[in-house]
């Protein structure tokens, strides 16, 4: 039988431009709040992961946090970086390797957008040549033609937007604190046609940490443990429509890698997308929000204009998504995101979300996020 695994600790460092603090000193930062959250002290630790797209090797933290000599290691998955690492976590204490294991996720990027370069994802250099390096493009594309298929309007990306800012003020650790409304962000400078400049998140700043631990563990701690429930990971198959890949290949709609850590997330649990009180999406830009809830099995496609005119995805609404403001509101840290996604969750199920708590005693949580060139991991989180 499966040993059942449970976030005992979940902590964050604040999200945002922060001069002269370095993204290891934020990932410390993460780890001390996790670690207090789970009234812990780093030598409990016995097992980590964790990484960053460009803030250095996680494991060398240890030079500020401790030399017990744990294994640590190091992750790098892209946007699922974060989710990838706390998938390590959770399996290593399946396994009865260790009795507590940490994820940790952190970034610090520089202003403009991400350069990534051809040779680090299996591609020729012609290929960064053409310009199809750039993320803007592939996102542009992509929900062009979802919008097409299934009569989804331009306001509705303004108003994924638009909830992304709102929900923004009311989270103390976002970078985006201001609201601004759907035509504001309608009418901004074009990015990539159909999405303008509000409707993107940014490269960002910032960590998250996950501590978890087994039943025996569990048992004995105190606070409030959060139970996962499933967790999955998952590569694209042949046909899938990626970053670094934007094109329909084979006949037929392409294949999503969403769909299928999202389809075997839910397997996992036993239980169905209805079942979800709250939901965190990577919402890299607001098509992509759009385009997994129905990826995710929250709706079929197209029933995304209806239900976000609605409201059905503010916190107020039968299906509150990216309460925290989202990737939009909180930009993209890369190694920090997935497990960003992971904490606001653990929060709400916890009733601790302050001015954003979800009502109604939400008792089942999902997260979902996706990365270059076609990775996803998920997450179904119960109390």
């Amino acid at each position: 039988m499966t040993q059942i695994v449970s976030i005992i600790g979940a902590g964050l460092s604040k999200f945002g431009r922060q001069p002269g603090v370095s993204g290891r000193q934020m990932a410390v930062t993460a780890i001390g709040n996790a670690l207090r959250d789970a009234d812990l002290a780093w030598p409990d630790v016995q097992v980590a992961f964790g990484g960053s797209d460009g803030s250095g090797l996680a494991d060398t933290l240890v030079a500020e946090l401790g030399f017990t000599g744990i294994p640590f290691t190091n992750v790098k998955n892209g946007c699922a970086t974060g989710g990838s690492a706390l998938f390590s976590a959770v399996n290593a204490v399946r396994s009865g390797s260790a009795d507590v294991a940490l994820a940790v996720g952190f970034d610090k990027h520089p202003r403009g957008a991400f350069d990534p370069r051809p040779a680090e994802w299996g591609l020729p250099d012609g290929y960064g040549e053409a310009g199809l390096m750039v993320t803007t493009q592939f996102f542009g594309a992509k929900i062009s033609r979802y919008m097409r298929q299934h009569d989804i309007s331009s306001r509705t990306l303004a108003l994924v937007a638009e909830k992304a800012y709102r929900n923004g003020v009311l989270n103390p650790n976002a970078w985006r604190r201001e609201a601004m409304d759907a035509a504001t962000i309608a009418e901004a400078d074009m990015v990539n046609d159909p999405l303008t400049r509000y409707m993107f998140c940014s490269p960002g700043e910032g960590a998250a940490a996950i501590v978890v631990a087994g039943e025996d563990y569990v048992a004995r701690a105190t606070g409030r443990p959060v139970k996962i429930a499933a967790i999955t990971h998952r590569t694209r198959r042949f046909g899938s429509f990626e970053v670094f890949s934007p094109s329909v290949q084979g006949a037929g709609e392409p294949t999503s890698v969403s769909a299928d850590a999202a389809r075997a997330a839910f397997e996992q649990a036993g239980i169905a997308p209805g079942d979800v009180d709250v939901a965190q999406l990577q919402d890299t830009e607001s098509g992509a929000e759009i385009m997994h809830m129905a990826e995710c099995g929250f709706c079929e496609p197209g029933e995304q204009e209806a239900m976000i005119a609605a409201g059905e995805t503010d916190i107020g609404g039968c299906l509150p998504i990216n309460t925290d403001g989202g990737c939009i509101a909180n930009g993209e840290p890369i190694g920090a995101s997935g497990l960003r996604q992971v904490h606001e969750i653990v929060t709400q199920l916890r009733g601790e979300a302050g001015e954003r708590q979800v009502p109604g005693d939400p008792r089942v949580g999902f997260t979902h996020v996706y990365g270059a060139p076609g990775i996803s991991a998920c997450t179904v989180l119960t109390v």
